[in-house]
C-alpha cells in the first residue's frame, strides 16, 4: 500500500512549482527563470544607456560636447547648466525658446488624450453592453479604419475643419484631428477590456435599477482602470511626440509643439549640438514622468485577461 502510494503521489518537478499546468502557468516560470532575467537586463540597459548618454551630454559644455564623446565624462566631468538656460529660456532668434513650445505641447496633448479616452470609452461600453441595430457592424467599421493611413486623412479633415482652425485659441483643429485619429484603437483595444467583465454585474445594476449612465460610471469605470492607463500612456506618448499632425493642423509658435521646434532647430541649427541634446531631454521629461507614474498599471492593462484564474 505505501510504495502504491509513494508511486501515485505527485513528483516534485519543474511543473509543480505553484503554477498551473498551462499555457499562462508555462509562460509565467519561462519568464521568471534566470535566463529570461538576464535577457530583460540586458534589454533595459540597451534601451537606458543611449537615454543617459544624451543627459549627460546635455550637461557638458559646448567645447566638450564638439570635441568628445559623451563617454569621456567620467574622466573629465565637467558640468553645465547653460544649455538647458539657452534652449528653454533664451530669447535670441539662435536659442531654443522652448519654454513657449513647451507650455503649447501641454495644451494640445492633455485635451486631446482626455477628449479621445474619454469617447473611446463611451463608445466601447455602447458596443459591448448595450443592444442596438448595428451595433456589430459599427464596431466592424471602427475596427477597419484602423488600417487606413493617417496621411490619407490630412487634406479632407484640414478642409474640414479649415473655417475653425482660430476656435480654442487656435488648438481646436489639432485637438480634433488627434481624437479622430486616436478613437479607432482607443474603441478597439477597451471594447476588448470590457466585454471580458461578469455580465452577472450588469444583471444585478439592472435589477437593483442602475440605468446605462450610472453603470458605466459606478461600475464599468473603475473595472477598467488598467485599460485606461495603458490607453492614457499609449495615447499621450503618441500625440506628445507627434510632428505630423501638428505641422498640418497649426500655424506659428503661438501653437506649435515643442517637436515642431526641434525640428527646426535640427534643420536649421544642426551644429549646435548642446542645444539639441538638451532640447530633446526637454522633451522627454514629461513622457517619462506619465510613464513611471503609470507603469503599474500599464502593466496590469496589458496583462488583463490574459491568466484566467
Amino acid at each position: 500500500m505505501s510504495s502504491t502510494l509513494s508511486t501515485d503521489a505527485p513528483k516534485a518537478g519543474p511543473l509543480n512549482r505553484g503554477e498551473p499546468d498551462t499555457m499562462a502557468g508555462r509562460v509565467a516560470r519561462k519568464l521568471g527563470s534566470r535566463v529570461a532575467s538576464v535577457v530583460s537586463i540586458v534589454i533595459a540597459l540597451v534601451w537606458t544607456i543611449p537615454t543617459f548618454g544624451l543627459f549627460v551630454s546635455s550637461l557638458r559644455p559646448e567645447s566638450d560636447i564638439k570635441t568628445t564623446g559623451w563617454w569621456t565624462f567620467f574622466k573629465n566631468p565637467a558640468m553645465t547648466l547653460d544649455n538647458y538656460n539657452e534652449v528653454v529660456f533664451g530669447t535670441s532668434g539662435t536659442s531654443g525658446r522652448l519654454a513657449s513650445y513647451f507650455v503649447n505641447s501641454l495644451v494640445i496633448t492633455l485635451p486631446a488624450v482626455l477628449f479621445s479616452v474619454t469617447l473611446a470609452a463611451m463608445a466601447a461600453y455602447a458596443l459591448s453592453w448595450l443592444n442596438f441595430r448595428g451595433r456589430d457592424w459599427i464596431f466592424i467599421g471602427v475596427f477597419a479604419l484602423q488600417i487606413v493611413p493617417l496621411q490619407m486623412a490630412l487634406i479632407p479633415m484640414l478642409k474640414l475643419l479649415h473655417n475653425y482652425t482660430e476656435w480654442g485659441g487656435g488648438f481646436f483643429a489639432v485637438w480634433f484631428a488627434h481624437t479622430c485619429f486616436g478613437l479607432p484603437l482607443g474603441v478597439f483595444l477597451l471594447h476588448n477590456f470590457m466585454a471580458e467583465l461578469p455580465k452577472d454585474l450588469f444583471e444585478a445594476a439592472r435589477v437593483d435599477g442602475a440605468g446605462p449612465a450610472t453603470v458605466f460610471r459606478r461600475i464599468v469605470l473603475p473595472l477598467i482602470t488598467p485599460a485606461l492607463a495603458s490607453l492614457t500612456i499609449f495615447q499621450f506618448l503618441w500625440i506628445w511626440n507627434d510632428l505630423l499632425v501638428a505641422l498640418v493642423f497649426t500655424s506659428g509658435p503661438g501653437t506649435r509643439p515643442l517637436t515642431v521646434r526641434l525640428a527646426e532647430l535640427a534643420g536649421t541649427r544642426g551644429n549646435d549640438w548642446q542645444r539639441l541634446t538638451s532640447g530633446a531631454f526637454v522633451s522627454m521629461i514629461i513622457p517619462l514622468v506619465v510613464f513611471l507614474s503609470l507603469q503599474r498599471y500599464f502593466v496590469r492593462g496589458l496583462l488583463a485577461g490574459g491568466v484566467k484564474g
